[in-house]
């Protein structure tokens, strides 16, 4: 099996399994106990908090772990709006993010507070003169990806936060859950965002885990009320093992990062080179400027679900769009924004790379396309 859809999910790395077997078996008190057992437990807890921290640049107590991005995000945009409606109540984000994302800003417009949409182009990337119009003494909150999940345009995020810092009070939020371990993602002293979220099976990590990580000390309502864990933030108690599997996942992701993009880079170049060989039977929604790691390109007149059982029928696993919403029989909100032609529409297919693809396999893969595009396309 070739295994191309590495942006839906990852295999875990057999180090970040074994740590959480590990952990399991011989720290599996509560940490929040006081006895010595319990104390050892915390102390290897507030060591993967450290680890993410440095590798961020910020302070360990900021850095909260949460069950993955989905979490994650809903409490930076939940907790940020609840807690900062004297700021106002006009918020922010893009056309083109996370459902995770959006569905979020749409419950919040449902209790009155003020969405505007950020366009993009046909690159998939924002206006930063858009986004210096739409700013305003009411803006709380700004959202916003790093790299998209369906098409790997990367958003202009150092920019964005200058403009967004010096024109406004609002807090802006990054969405790394596609970009860290694939791209610098960092706190940059007074520059780059404010909050970053970050879930761990898109790196090679489990399932079930993540983080929302703070440059500074944020006014932020509590995501789950309790006994107080998390610094008061996210009440319940600690799954420590998932925790330190994470820490070794960001480290794993973070050693290998140029080694990674070196690699995805290469790749995505040559398939893009490649998909233009077929002319107009092909349109290619990414491009050699955005994210190393995935390639979105879309079939004339074909649907992706039998792009998708042809290319599986040979051993090449890839998706449509985003895997948390390709089982819906409707466009992509991505596609719709980026105003893809409508004989390409219902084609759009996402190759997404991970550490364990290698060269041999998009060989395989390039063999393997042009025999599809011959039974499907007779080209």
């Amino acid at each position: 099996m070739i295994y191309f859809d590495n942006s839906a999910t990852t295999q875990p790395y057999e180090e970040v399994l074994q740590t959480f077997v590990e952990v399991n078996k011989n720290y599996y008190a509560n940490p929040a106990s006081i006895h010595a057992f319990g104390v050892e437990v915390n102390e290897l807890l507030e060591a993967a908090r450290n680890q993410i921290a440095t590798i961020l640049k910020t302070k360990p107590e900021h850095i909260l772990f949460t069950s993955g991005g989905t979490e994650s995000n809903n409490f930076a945009i939940f907790g940020v709006a609840k807690a900062n409606k004297h700021i106002g109540k006009h918020i922010i984000t893009t056309e083109i993010e996370h459902a995770s994302v959006l569905e979020a800003y749409k419950s919040l417009e449902n209790e009155g507070y003020e969405v505007d949409y950020l366009s993009v182009d046909k690159h998939g990337v924002i206006s930063l003169d858009e986004l210096r119009e739409k700013l305003r003494k009411d803006t709380m909150l700004v959202t916003m990806m790093h790299v998209n999940n369906e098409m790997g345009a990367i958003q202009p995020i150092e920019e964005a936060a200058k403009i967004i810092h010096q024109h406004s009070r609002a807090i802006f939020h990054v969405d790394a859950v596609q970009s860290f371990g694939k791209l610098n993602v960092q706190f940059n002293g007074d520059a780059g965002p404010d909050i970053i979220t970050v879930s761990g099976h898109k790196i090679h990590g489990l399932k079930g885990t993540g983080f929302i990580a703070f440059k500074r000390k944020l006014n932020i309502a509590p995501l789950i009320v309790g006994g107080g864990q998390e610094f008061g933030l996210r009440s319940g108690t600690v799954a420590v093992p998932q925790a330190v599997a994470l820490a070794k996942a960001c480290r794993i992701a973070v050693e290998r990062l140029q080694e990674h993009q070196a690699k995805f880079t290469k790749w995505r170049d040559e398939l893009i080179d490649y998909f233009t060989t077929f002319g107009n039977h092909i349109y290619i929604l990414s491009s050699k400027e955005g994210a190393p790691h995935i390639v979105s390109f879309s079939v004339k007149d074909l649907k992706g679900e039998v792009i998708i059982n042809a290319l599986q029928k040979r051993g090449v696993i890839v998706s449509t769009s985003s895997a948390c919403s390709s089982r819906q029989k409707k466009t992509s909100h991505v596609v719709e924004a980026l105003k893809v032609d409508p004989h390409f529409k219902e084609g759009v297919i996402r190759i997404s790379f991970g550490a364990k693809n290698t060269d041999e396999e998009i060989e395989q893969f390039k063999a393997i396309f042009k025999e599809v595009m011959k039974e499907l396309k007779g080209v």
